[in-house]
């Protein structure tokens, strides 16, 4: 199938490009062919995200969002930011005493699922055809080497590698341009950045796992607009990270924990440190008496501007998350990622209306990007992240404060972190074990009852998407050096450690997969590898 562009994932940055396209399409008269593949069985169905939503982007790509009826209305009344000192005591700091950029007034609580879904219905209506349950699986190249467009996976294969009554051949779709718009570590993202050195003189990308929770509480604790911010316990022990509970309306809470994958204890569980985190009084008070309706998890893109590779290459752009162009001193990088779509979307309009065959490296877009609000942001920002890894959450919470409410962003020194997240990880010999409290099942939970939550769902006869280039090295090598840490940082339960009498086994249960990409990050030995398995696989998230 033939189209003039191709977009891989249909999160905000990807709708985003594809509505603005359109858009421009109509503004200069000419007809345009917009393709949008998803490999979740709907719209949203993989979207997760805290979310505090700044509409700086949308408001320029649909002024008129209310009128449309984005699902987006709770509106921040309140804020509280917190400094945990242990399991019971807390600091909540003057709102002075914050970064700028973490102030959220103005924005909106939202669930960036169903803002994904209302953007699908918009880019549908201007013309696009949206294709839910068809992930890229393969980037396609012309002979000059620029990008030709994209695969979409075969259906219907067994875990055998044979094709089954159900087989169903993928799609080749070809398109002058192709935006690649996967999200987080994106499957062909990586691939992208290896081939033609995208990331070549920029810093390492750094990550963080956010996990999150949808719970339903007691009417008469619900504060519909109050944002809670805050960091320190129970991250301790040199992890960095957050957490966040965001009252929405309709009685209910966003309660979420983030952690930078820089940690070092092989020991550490993200999942069981969110589990005893909602223990703490500032987030019991809330929680209590309610229920727990959803849970999933996601990597984060974090580095920032330092980090962010060249976007464009003959043939396609790497956008949003799958680039990196989170703003990590706001915590956000929805309006980020939709601008980021927005920009590559009218430089290929303008190219094509103007001739263009397609195939070429657009660098113009480097200039609109420069040009543009979103530079502008990431750069003021751009030592926020390096900070908090080089001196950790007091000393680098001093140099931030300082950066941001005294030079405004624009302290003339740039921080970086040349560290690999996945190079930190000490021996497990050299580091404290941890042990995590049992799940009371009123506050805290297992793994797989939060998984249940996700509604995560795969057909089990078909090949493990989870590949290992080293099927003998987990037990091998990181089983006796790290105590196999793919148990501890995998928040679904995917990876375990079997003892059987020949000696201890290790298994892979894909279907619990959330597709969070933590053990694509983490790995010390960059041993697995995560692919995109059948369409429709995954997570089926309703509201987050």
């Amino acid at each position: 199938m033939e189209f003039d562009v191709v977009i891989v994932g249909a999160g905000v940055t990807g709708l985003s490009a594809a509505c603005r396209l359109m858009q421009k399409a109509q503004e200069q008269e000419q007809e345009l062919t917009v393709c949008v593949v998803e490999k979740g069985s709907e719209v949203g169905a993989h979207i997760l995200s805290g979310a505090v939503m700044e509409t700086r982007a949308l408001d320029e790509l649909f002024p008129d969002w209310q009128e449309r009826e984005a699902p987006i209305s709770c509106k921040v009344t309140s804020e509280d930011t917190f400094l945990l000192l242990n399991e019971t005591k807390g600091i909540k700091l003057p709102g002075f005493a914050v970064p700028k950029p973490m102030h959220n007034k103005g924005n909106y609580i939202v669930s960036l699922a169903n803002v994904t879904r209302w953007m699908g219905e918009q880019a549908e209506a201007l013309g696009v055809e949206v294709f839910p349950g068809f992930p890229a699986s393969e980037i396609l190249y012309h002979e000059d080497g620029s990008v030709k467009g994209i695969a979409t996976g075969d259906m219907g294969i067994g875990a055998d590698g044979e094709p089954k009554d159900s087989y169903t051949q993928g799609m080749e779709l070809h398109a002058k341009y192709t935006l690649f718009t996967e999200g987080v570590r994106g499957h062909l993202g990586k691939q992208l950045l290896e081939r033609f050195e995208l990331d070549k003189g920029k810093d390492p990308q750094h990550y963080a796992i956010g996990i999150k929770e949808l719970w339903d509480i007691d009417p008469a604790k619900s504060k519909p607009g109050l944002v809670v911010h805050g960091s320190g316990w129970p991250l301790t022990d040199g992890a960095g990270g957050g957490f966040f509970l965001y009252h929405d309306e309709g009685n209910q809470v966003e309660v979420g924990l983030i952690v930078d994958l820089n940690y070092s204890n092989p020991w550490l569980s993200p999942f069981d440190e969110f589990q005893r985190f909602k223990h703490h009084p500032e987030v019991k008070q809330y929680l209590e008496g309610g229920t727990r309706v959803a849970y999933g998890a996601r990597a984060i893109t974090k580095g920032g501007l330092n980090c962010l590779p060249k976007m464009t290459m003959p043939g396609a752009f790497i956008l949003g998350c799958n680039a990196g162009t989170l703003n990590f001193a706001k915590i956000k990088g929805i309006h980020t990622g939709m601008k980021s779509g927005m920009l590559a979307a009218e430089v290929i309009a303008d190219a094509l209306k103007e001739g263009d065959e397609g195939g070429k490296d657009l660098t113009q877009f480097e200039q609109s990007y420069q040009n543009s609000w979103l530079y502008d942001e990431l750069y003021r920002g751009r030592n926020f992240g390096p900070a908090m890894h080089k001196y950790g959450t007091f000393l680098g919470g001093t140099f931030n404060f300082i950066d941001q409410n005294i030079f405004v962003g624009k302290i003339p020194l740039t921080l970086h972190d040349l560290h690999k997240d996945h190079e930190m990880l000490k021996p497990a010999a050299e580091s404290k074990k941890l042990e995590y409290p049992k799940p009371d099942g009123k506050l805290s939970f297992d793994k797989l009852s939060s998984v249940y939550l996700s509604n995560a769902s795969h057909e089990e006869d078909q090949p493990c998407h989870l590949r290992l280039t080293d099927p003998d090295l987990p037990i091998r090598d990181n089983l006796p050096k790290y105590g196999e840490p793919a148990q501890r940082y995998c928040p679904a339960g995917v990876y375990e450690v079997i003892e059987e009498s020949s000696g201890p086994r290790f298994q892979i249960n894909f279907s619990n997969c959330v597709h969070c990409k933590t053990c694509d990050i983490k790995d010390p030995a960059q041993n697995i590898t995560w692919v995109t398995p059948e369409g429709g696989g995954g997570p089926n998230y309703p509201n987050m």
